[in-house]
C-alpha cells in the first residue's frame, strides 16, 4: 500500500499541469459571490463548507475546473462556477491563497490521539496509508495541484469529504490524476469513528 502510494505520487508529479498565477487584487472582487459560504476571507463559518484561506492556488483552480466540467458534482458549486472563465478562476484562487486560515483546536483528547495515529502512521492492519504522506506533517499539502493543505480545516467538512470519497458519489475519477482513486481506496477502509478522529485532529493541525 505504501509503495503504491509513493508510485502514484511520482506519477502525479510528472503529470502536473503548468499553472499561471492569478491576480489576487482582481480575485478579491470576483470572490464576493463566494463569501456567503466560504467567508469574505476564505474562512468558512459554516462547518460543512471548506475553508479556502491559505489553500494552494493550483489546487483551487483544479477544483473549480472540475466543478465547471461536472467531473466533481455539487449542485451549488456547479451553478456557481458556470460563468467563470479560466482567468477568473486563477484570480479567485490567488486571492484565497494569500489569506490566513483561522486556527482551529482539537480539544477532544480521545479523538485527537486516534486521529494523530492515523494521520501520521495510518493503519497497516486495514491498509490505510498515513495522511501526512500526501498532505504533509503539518497539513501544508504536497504536490499543490493534487494534495491540498488540510491544516485547520473545518472538521465537519473533512468528514463530509471522506464520506464522499468512500461513496464515490460526487468526485469523479480522472484517469490522468490518480489522487481521487487513492482517496477512494483509503476512505472506503475507514470507519466513521476513524474519519471523525482524523478530521478532529486536522482541525487543530497547524
Amino acid at each position: 500500500m505504501i509503495l503504491r502510494t509513493f508510485i502514484s505520487i511520482v506519477v502525479l508529479a510528472m503529470a502536473l499541469p503548468v499553472y499561471a498565477a492569478g491576480d489576487a487584487a482582481a480575485g478579491r472582487s470576483k470572490s464576493q459571490a463566494c463569501a456567503g459560504c466560504h467567508g469574505a476571507d476564505g474562512n468558512a463559518a459554516i462547518p460543512n463548507y471548506p475553508k479556502l484561506a491559505g489553500q494552494h492556488p493550483a489546487y483551487l483552480v483544479k477544483q473549480l475546473q472540475a466543478f465547471k466540467s461536472k467531473k466533481r458534482i455539487d449542485p451549488i458549486m456547479n451553478n456557481q462556477v458556470n460563468d467563470l472563465k479560466q482567468q477568473d478562476m486563477e484570480d479567485i484562487a490567488a486571492y484565497y491563497a494569500k489569506q490566513k486560515p483561522t486556527l482551529g483546536a482539537a480539544t477532544d483528547q480521545k479523538k485527537r490521539e486516534l486521529g494523530e495515529r492515523i494521520y501520521r502512521g495510518g493503519n497497516n492492519a486495514k491498509g490505510i496509508a498515513a495522511c501526512m504522506g500526501c498532505h504533509g506533517p503539518n497539513g501544508t499539502g504536497n504536490l499543490p495541484a493534487s494534495f491540498p493543505a488540510l491544516g485547520s480545516q473545518n472538521a465537519a467538512y473533512v468528514v463530509k469529504s471522506l464520506q464522499d470519497y468512500k461513496a464515490g458519489k460526487t468526485r469523479a475519477f480522472d484517469p490522468k490524476d490518480d489522487s481521487g482513486k487513492m482517496m477512494h481506496d483509503i476512505a472506503k477502509r475507514m470507519s466513521d469513528t476513524e474519519m471523525e478522529a482524523v478530521a478532529h485532529y486536522i482541525s487543530g493541525l497547524h
